[in-house]
């Protein structure tokens, strides 16, 4: 949620900023600055009127005491009573509407960031080069039923398109490089969390994807519980829950964490033929990092988790570049993205395989996280950053196909055979 004190300071800046991201929303913030004016007069006017009941009730027992005839007085607190009672409603109905317009609002992007979409997107850096092939290369999907490493057929009989199912030396590979980066994580002193796969709504709200993607989650149906809980599009909408209505020292933060967790996507219905197999589906694993910081810690954070997540793909030795995102490719809810896209020969070009971005202040308003400063005793907010650290369901694409042999064998990269028994290359099953 963005400041309102920043909307009402500068509101040609903020519609601006949002205009960069593709989001005219004009409309909504001169209505907000509207109801604004109209709240801050209505709560005035219910606390004036508040004091002045207490201050009349308070006179009461003295009154009685002198003998004094107290009728006018109680006619006169009734009175204000209904007043209170009237303000209050519709201060309700202002705040309703007031509530629901700021937490739509898009976070607003950084100032560097260029206007418009994919076609503005900036590689800052190369690592690799794509390989080439003296033999005619296969595609991950042929490669991994060949290799008996991936059972599509059977993932779609027992879920529906856009499933699969991990088989034998698969589902240990994909283990594997779930273990590396878990131990890559601890290794930089991450807190491992395995957190809930199914939430409740405050989460989504918290990290901003309610109330504008409510449907494009896997909502639950539970006829003993009316409160909405939907299955985890990734760990950040948990993450970003920790420290929900907390208040934090100084000396806490950073808050360094991280979470495995199966992800759960509707999207992944519409790919395009060019996404077929693991590419993008309907469920994934993915390692999720988070970090809760100071404001001034948060541009430390955010290239500390950009450069944890080049590492884990430079260890499995692929080809691979860092995209600065346009403000219009970053999504609603940050302020800042950079992706790492990994080489996918058969697409002939890359993939995104980790996010990572920073929501500046923008999820802890929505989450009430706050954190004391030493110097003041005064809180703030806190800053709170997320990176994919790492998604498998386009990594073991690559590496399947980056390192695949002339005989269709594959070469396993060397940081995860400690995983799979010191196994150095795939072969087709006898």
């Amino acid at each position: 949620m963005i400041d309102i004190k920043l909307i009402r300071e500068e509101p040609d800046y903020i519609k601006q900023g949002l205009l960069k991201k593709g989001h005219d929303r004009s409309i909504e913030i001169d209505r907000i600055l509207e109801l604004d004016i109209k709240r801050r007069s209505l709560i005035a006017v219910s606390e004036t009127d508040k004091a002045e009941q207490n201050k009349i009730s308070k006179q009461i027992p003295q009154l009685k005491k002198e003998g004094a005839d107290t009728a006018d007085v109680f006619v006169m607190l009734n009175e204000l009573k209904e007043k209170v009672k009237k303000t209050e409603a519709e201060l309700k109905t202002i705040e309703d509407e007031y509530n629901e317009l700021m937490l739509g609002l898009p976070n607003p992007p950084d100032d560097d960031l260029p206007a418009g979409g994919k076609e503005n997107n900036e590689a800052i850096r190369h690592f690799g080069e794509p390989r080439t092939f003296d033999f005619e290369p296969k595609n991950h999907i042929d490669l991994c039923n060949t290799l008996g490493l991936i059972d599509y057929e059977r993932g779609v009989t027992l879920a529906g398109s856009g499933f699969w199912i991990y088989r034998d030396l698969g589902a240990r590979l994909e283990w594997a490089l779930l273990n590396y980066f878990i131990d890559a994580h601890v290794a930089d002193g991450y807190e491992f969390l395995l957190v809930p796969h199914m939430l409740e709504y405050e989460c989504g709200l918290t990290a901003g994807q309610f109330p504008k993607y409510t449907d494009e989650v896997y909502k639950i149906a539970n006829p003993t519980d009316e409160r909405m809980h939907y299955m985890l599009p990734t760990a950040e909408a948990a993450l970003a829950s920790i420290h929900r209505n907390e208040i934090l020292t100084e000396d806490e933060l950073p808050k360094k964490y991280f979470s495995y967790t199966p992800c759960f996507r509707r999207e992944a219905g519409t790919y395009g033929a060019e996404e077929r197999g693991m590419v993008r589906g309907h469920q994934f694993n993915k390692v999720e990092m988070f970090q809760f910081t100071t404001p001034e810690g948060a541009v430390v954070a955010f290239d500390e988790i950009v450069s944890k997540a080049e590492a884990l793909v430079s260890g499995l030795g692929f080809c691979f570049r860092t995209v600065k995102l346009a403000a219009g490719d970053c999504s609603a809810l940050m302020a800042r993205t950079y992706d790492i896209e990994i080489h996918i020969p058969s697409m002939n070009g890359y993939k995104e395989v980790s996010s990572v971005s920073t929501a500046r202040d923008y999820q802890s308003r929505r989450g009430a996280m706050r954190f004391k400063r030493n110097a003041t005793g005064k809180t703030e907010f806190m800053h709170t950053l997320n990176g994919s650290g790492l998604a498998t369901s386009r990594i073991l694409p690559a590496l399947v196909e980056q390192n695949q042999q002339k005989d269709g064998s594959v070469v396993v990269p060397e940081v995860l055979r400690k995983y799979l028994g010191g196994l150095e290359i795939i072969t087709k099953p006898s």
